[in-house]
């Protein structure tokens, strides 16, 4: 049929009604097994157990294709299986209700439509009815009708691999690599009469990434998550009480617009240094130090009470005799969770004696997995990716800047790791001066969200930007599912396309 003549194409279920034309409709698209037609009762079973399943298309009235399925569990196709066992000697007893994958029973289209990307169609709706039904994924048995042509000459995993390369065309496999199925086993005997395959099948596969396993306790996962940047503004406290005092002021705005997160920058209680420039620089540093504890349990108690999760930018500590930089990702559930700077730069180390740390980690939380670096790290790509093979989805950066090319290496870095990475990745840094405390005079930032370069997303990489140094607040919408379509049919897919066979990345045992 050419494309012109086309007035309507419909996708609709199937119904009794539909047997006359679909009977035609198989014998036309199976020439070589022309009894291989699935009889009225068969048709019956299948709309009755799985009606949902069940869809033709019709092109200006006329049935043109069709689909066919019934859900299994997953544990009956880990074992080798043929087509007659699956469907329960053609009975479709096997179907469940409770069947967490779908199993493809059958697709066709006769021999005049195609050409027209119908067959995508259907498979598309297949995805569609997984994703809105919270299934694993699909799978069925798919033919190689090539395969006789080459049984002589390869086994069929050579084979198949041959499609794989181009080397050789197989009109079914090729279709369904090109619809993102991939082969999971070979399956002797599966189809009786199947002369076209040598009666093999290969299993093909696909996976519902937004499948989520069910869970019995009242918990929710958020999918799509708002972030609350502070751009801290430096200023002189009086005490503790008064930093914190600011410190709440800003939670409580962000939380005012439902935000997940609150995220401070670095040092930004640097400012209570001020009272201890009779001191050293890193005696200095380390009265500063005396204050985190308290600070740390009373951001815990806000993100308690203002229903959010906060990450706290960083704080010096003295750690078993070490002077570090931490923060905590104080949790709205009442838990408290710890980071360090890995890699301290030469000015932190010189001036101040401080040390890198040595934890790295992903945190969970109710809105996915997520990390922490902080301000140089970020300019260590290795830590983003040991932290997105645990399955980190978004990288929270707080930092502290004071020139405008070292805001830019923080910036460049940061964006380079949302792309390679996949995730979103979110920088806070402080603004404004400190005239009072030595080593820390002035600081330049602006706060931002970064993301992957892909149609989903900005073309730019670039959710939202604050104004360069000035004090606010940034508030920015991150939906992870985008995330897990990216890492699955993204134009380029720099997680998976890593080769993992010429090199590796690790952490280091107990570390």
């Amino acid at each position: 049929m050419e494309l012109r003549d086309i007035d309507k194409i419909e996708l609709k279920y199937l119904s009794l009604d539909d047997y006359h034309d679909l009977q035609q409709a198989m014998v036309s698209a199976y020439p070589s097994m022309p009894d291989a037609y699935w009889r009225e009762q068969h048709v019956r079973s299948l709309i009755e157990k799985y009606p949902e399943g069940q869809v033709v298309i019709r092109i200006n009235g006329e049935l043109a294709g069709c689909a066919l399925s019934i859900l299994v569990p997953e544990d009956l196709i880990e074992e080798k299986h043929t087509y007659r066992e699956i469907t329960g000697d053609y009975s479709f007893n096997t179907h469940t209700d409770q069947g967490e994958v779908l199993y493809g029973i059958d697709v066709f289209i006769k021999p005049e439509f195609r050409g027209l990307r119908l067959g995508r169609r259907l498979y598309d709706y297949r995805k569609e009815l997984c994703e809105k039904q919270n299934l694993k994924g699909i799978v069925f048995g798919g033919r190689i009708p090539n395969y006789h042509k080459y049984a002589g000459q390869m086994t069929p995993k050579a084979y198949i691999e041959q499609v794989r390369q181009k080397a050789i065309h197989d009109p079914v496999l090729n279709f369904q690599l090109s619809n993102d199925f991939h082969p999971i086993r070979i399956l002797k005997g599966y189809l009786e009469g199947d002369a076209a395959s040598n009666e093999y099948a290969v299993l093909m596969e696909w996976n519902n990434i937004f499948y989520e396993k069910p869970v019995q306790k009242a918990a929710t996962l958020k999918k799509v998550i708002r972030l609350g940047l502070i751009q801290w503004q430096m200023r002189p406290y009086d005490s503790v009480e008064d930093l914190l005092q600011q410190a709440e002021y800003f939670v409580d705005a962000v939380s005012g617009y439902r935000s997940d997160f609150a995220v401070f920058p670095e040092f930004f209680n640097a400012p209570l240094m001020a009272k201890n420039n009779h001191l050293s620089e890193a005696n200095a540093i380390r009265e500063l130090a005396r204050h985190t504890d308290e600070i740390v349990s009373r951001f815990s108690g806000l993100a308690i009470s203002y229903n959010i999760n906060i990450v706290t930018g960083s704080m010096p500590e003295l750690h078993e005799g070490k002077l570090l930089n931490v923060g905590y990702l104080c949790k709205r559930d009442g838990t408290v969770e710890r980071y360090e700077k890995l890699h301290v730069t030469p000015d932190e180390a010189k001036v101040w004696g401080m040390q890198g740390g040595s934890g790295l980690k992903v945190f969970d939380t109710d809105c996915g997995k997520v990390g922490v670096l902080i301000c140089y790290d970020s300019e260590f790509p290795e830590l983003s990716r040991l932290l997105a093979d645990q399955g980190m989805d978004i990288l929270f950066v707080p930092f502290l800047t004071d020139t405008q090319n070292g805001y830019a290496r923080v910036r460049n870095c940061a964006q380079a790791r949302a792309i390679e990475n996949e995730c979103y990745v979110a920088i806070a840094g402080s603004v404004g001066n400190l005239p009072n405390v030595h080593n820390m005079d002035i600081q330049f930032a602006q706060s931002a969200v970064f993301t992957p370069c892909d149609f989903a997303f900005p073309t730019n990489g670039i959710k939202a930007e604050a104004t360069q140094n000035t004090e606010m607040i940034l508030i920015a919408d991150v939906d992870i599912d985008l995330l897990r379509e990216l890492h699955e049919h993204g134009a380029v897919r720099n997680l998976k396309d890593r080769r993992t066979d010429i090199f590796e990345l690790r952490m280091t045992p107990g570390k």
